[in-house]
């Protein structure tokens, strides 16, 4: 099968669950014997047009202008009017211009499309604003699909709120449960005898990472807990500015480094306003290590099961939950092990999305 993939951006130029999530499903259907191309946009001059590597072939073109943080390019244009080339178009996130971009194609062509949903709402936009892009632009590419990719039945409930029409399957995010263990070494990045609270993601309003820093700050000195926060963006000047001792920022972690970052932790927090299915959830369950995370509907029944979960916000009830969590961490972080191998393992994301493309041919 020869496979166009629509990408904004791609690990490991752009870190995150996204852009992971593009490559490693690149990665795995090449080795499985399918042709796959991704398409994306090209950040800088630094990296080549065309390349091959993991298997698959990566296509770049340049950013023509930035429009509310979105990059539009033209030449991303230029190359869909090749998709006749492909057997099926898979783009991922509505949030994006290049998926936009592949919504207009496919009224132009043959060729099935299939769009993955990371998140249904921005974590940069206002949500009042995205609400109405959902309902019109949103809903409209959402709507040219052949098969739209939910991670939660939570999440296909969602779209259909909105009016999107197009058929849905539900495949849950994966991890792989044989990389992130709790077995094996820990981050010699992480030295605390105490408790370790984790944050891992970007620094951006839409994390809520300010939550966490307020969070931590506020527990009894006698718990001596320290946050980690791991990852980089635009607040981490003014979370820095904010964080007193029990605070330490590790900068972006590579991947690599990860499995051995979650064997050092106790919990992990995440204070997000929107999120999909986290692979950062995924990765603690599997490492062993529970959640606080807030709440937000389609993840709430999945990090309940080694968690809790706190009105968005609610800093004093995040500091209640890290408190009761890290009292239950070995029981909660077995039952988070137990939920990753059972429901979320990253080979059956793989297996069952390409078995649903093949079915679009």
């Amino acid at each position: 099968m020869r496979i166009l993939r629509v990408a904004q951006k791609l690990y490991p130029e752009v870190p995150g669950g996204g852009t992971y999530h593009v490559h490693a499903m690149s990665r795995d259907q090449a080795a499985m014997g399918h042709d796959i191309t991704v398409l994306t946009v090209a950040d800088g001059l630094d990296r080549p047009q065309w390349e091959r590597r993991a298997g698959y072939t990566v296509v770049r073109q340049p950013r023509t202008a930035t429009l509310l943080g979105n990059d539009l390019s033209v030449g991303v244009a230029r190359f869909l009017r090749r998709v006749g080339a492909f057997d099926v178009v898979h783009a991922h996130s509505h949030l994006y211009a290049s998926t936009n971009l592949a919504a207009v194609a496919r009224r132009f062509t043959e060729t099935p499309l299939a769009i993955t949903n990371h998140g249904l709402y921005s974590q940069n936009a206002p949500e009042r604003l995205f609400d109405l892009y959902l309902r019109t632009a949103g809903r409209w590419t959402f709507d040219q699909a052949d098969l739209l990719f939910c991670y939660t039945a939570e999440d296909r409930r969602r779209v259909r709120s909105v009016g999107v029409d197009s058929p849905v399957a539900v495949v849950p995010n994966g991890v792989d449960t044989d990389r992130f263990t709790p077995d094996g070494p820990t981050s010699d990045r992480i030295d605390h005898d105490g408790p370790v609270v984790l944050f891992v993601g970007r620094l951006v309003e839409g994390k809520r990472p300010q939550d966490a820093v307020r969070a931590v700050a506020g527990l009894p000195p006698s718990l001596d807990a320290r946050l980690y926060v791991v990852g980089d963006g635009p607040m981490r000047s003014e979370l820095e500015a904010m964080a007193g001792e029990e605070t330490t920022f590790l900068g972006q972690v590579p991947y690599d480094a990860m499995p051995a970052i979650y064997r050092s932790g106790d919990v992990l927090v995440l204070p997000s306003r929107a999120e999909g299915l986290p692979r950062t959830v995924l990765e603690a369950f599997a490492s062993g290590v529970p959640v606080v995370s807030s709440y937000l509907e389609h993840t709430a029944p999945i990090v309940e099961e080694a968690g809790e979960t706190v009105p968005l916000g609610d800093v004093e009830r995040y500091r209640m939950a890290l408190r009761r969590v890290l009292h239950e961490s070995r029981r909660l972080g077995s039952r988070g092990r137990e939920t990753a191998l059972d429901r979320f393992q990253w080979r059956e994301t793989v297996e069952r999305t390409t078995a649903r493309l093949e079915g679009l041919r």
